[in-house]
């Protein structure tokens, strides 16, 4: 007896993303912006994963309702060996390796290796936010002034 598996259609940015990333070369299935995440967050067609450390989720504010997976932890942001494991903890209620799942740092640098270590761990469903949570430094060594989650105005709350 054989068992046919249902292929689930992704949503049009998530195609749009896995053709970038084959472009790219990028060994995670892509990288989608910040107000394309929000939509696939708000539609329930992703969930959204915040890999930054438990600091600048609360000195500088997070995404509500988003999960928590550091990357990397502390002030030095030493890389948190226990990461893969404790992302596939906390995506198991919506299918574990498999689960649609948008990680958000920083800039968006944390995040794509993030991404890539899950990759490689068998997660087969992740992407990339770019720009991440605060965006890019500018010439007057700012954030959050061109790009990046708050820039868009998309949700978010400080503690």
């Amino acid at each position: 007896m054989s068992l046919e598996v249902e292929e689930v259609a992704l949503p049009e940015a998530l195609v749009e993303a896995r053709a970038q990333a084959e472009t790219q070369g990028w060994r995670y299935a892509g990288g989608v912006n910040p107000r394309t995440a929000w939509a696939l967050v708000e539609a329930g067609q992703a969930v959204l994963v915040d890999v930054r450390s438990g600091e600048e989720r609360k000195f500088v504010g997070h995404v509500p309702q988003s999960l928590h997976v550091p990357w990397a932890t502390g002030t030095a942001l030493t890389r948190n060996p226990r990461f893969e494991r404790e992302l596939e903890a906390k995506l198991a209620k919506e299918g574990g390796k498999q689960a649609v799942a948008l990680l958000l740092c920083r800039s968006g640098k944390r995040s794509a290796l993030a991404a890539e270590a899950a990759a490689k761990a068998g997660f087969t469903q992740i992407y990339n936010v770019l720009e991440g949570f605060e965006g890019e430094i500018d010439a007057g060594q700012h954030r959050g002034t061109k790009d990046g989650w708050r820039y868009h105005g998309l949700p978010w709350v400080q503690d």
